[in-house]
């Protein structure tokens, strides 16, 4: 048998070549264009905050990153897609709140949100506002809750799909009232807000983001915000919390994640390149314009913060009487 300091000394050989090839896999990475995957389509707040976060890691990291925008099954197809891409670092995920959702409103979502991935950094968040049309009588949350109250059967709830975190605000709104919603979703959040204009739908929510340009031009009414405070530039737009619903927070978040297994010198100039671009004055100007708060905090926070929603929601589902798919 070796001696105990000659055994220890081997290993520390036998590890060399690795600690050593860990600085020159992250300096010759990326090696190619790196793809970025959108599981939504173009123009919504997710797509939105990818094309800001992809100008500006291009250059960064001295390759292209390309959008690669692949829909369907409420954001599953996407994710599914990135959690089966190569570790390699040229595979990258920007997701929504329905990233933490889906694990529980499908039977089987095709990811597992903690083991599949690796977490860079949470990138933004825009709060759940609900909603009437401009032409509607209802002008309050009041309003609202007087109205569904001699509703037959409900009031109609444009959403932007079952189990988005709109939808999810107006099921908790609704548990918290003692009223009822006919939940109408959409596919998208930019097709529930056309149900308000049109008239389609009287009522519903979307997050702040794909909505604010249509609350300042007044096409749209906003009842309440679901944010911890409110927005800046929609003063006269009360928070749920202030309006008696203590802890009623409800936000679309945006996060990127890299496949599991994704070698650490890579996932650390990742966390770095990403902070950096988040964290830019224009690029937090363009993202607060946009209806989102920035927040590049890291891979422990969003880790943290995955860790926590994904009960949450399982809980919410769980009462509002929802049946995974």
């Amino acid at each position: 048998m070796l001696p105990f300091r000659t055994a220890i000394a081997r290993r520390a050989l036998l590890a060399l070549p690795a600690l050593l090839a860990r600085p020159a896999l992250a300096q010759s990475w990326p090696s190619r264009p790196i793809r970025l995957i959108v599981p939504f389509g173009p123009g919504g707040p997710t797509d939105i905050c990818a094309r800001i976060l992809a100008q500006g890691l291009g250059p960064a990291l001295g390759q292209p990153v390309v959008i690669e925008n692949r829909g369907g099954a409420g954001g599953n197809i996407g994710v599914t897609l990135a959690a089966r891409a190569a570790a390699d670092g040229h595979t990258l995920l920007v997701a929504s709140t329905g990233f933490v959702v889906n694990p529980s409103l499908f039977r089987n979502p095709g990811y597992d949100p903690v083991r599949d991935f690796a977490p860079i950094s949470e990138l933004g968040a825009s709060p759940d506002v609900i909603l009437a049309g401009a032409t509607s009588p209802i002008r309050s949350i009041d309003d609202l809750v007087a109205r569904a109250r001699t509703a037959e059967g409900g009031l109609n709830f444009a959403n932007p799909g079952t189990g988005s975190t709109p939808h999810l605000a107006g099921e908790r709104l609704a548990l918290l009232t003692g009223i009822r919603f006919v939940q109408v979703p959409h596919s998208s959040a930019a097709l529930a807000v056309q149900s308000l204009l049109a008239g389609t739908t009287e009522i519903g929510a979307t997050a702040l983001a794909a909505v604010h340009a249509q609350i300042k031009g007044g096409l749209v009414r906003a009842l309440a915000i679901a944010g911890p405070e409110r927005w800046f530039d929609l003063p006269d737009v009360p928070t749920l919390v202030e309006l008696g619903h203590a802890g009623f927070i409800s936000e679309t978040f945006l996060s990127a994640y890299v496949p599991a297994g994704t070698p650490q010198p890579i996932l650390d100039r990742l966390v770095q390149a990403t902070i950096g671009v988040m964290g830019d004055a224009e690029n937090r100007t363009r993202m607060r314009n946009a209806g989102f708060i920035v927040r590049p905090d890291g891979p422990a926070a969003l880790a943290a913060r995955v860790a926590r929603e994904v009960p949450l929601w399982r809980d919410l589902i769980a009462r509002a009487g929802i049946l995974p798919e």
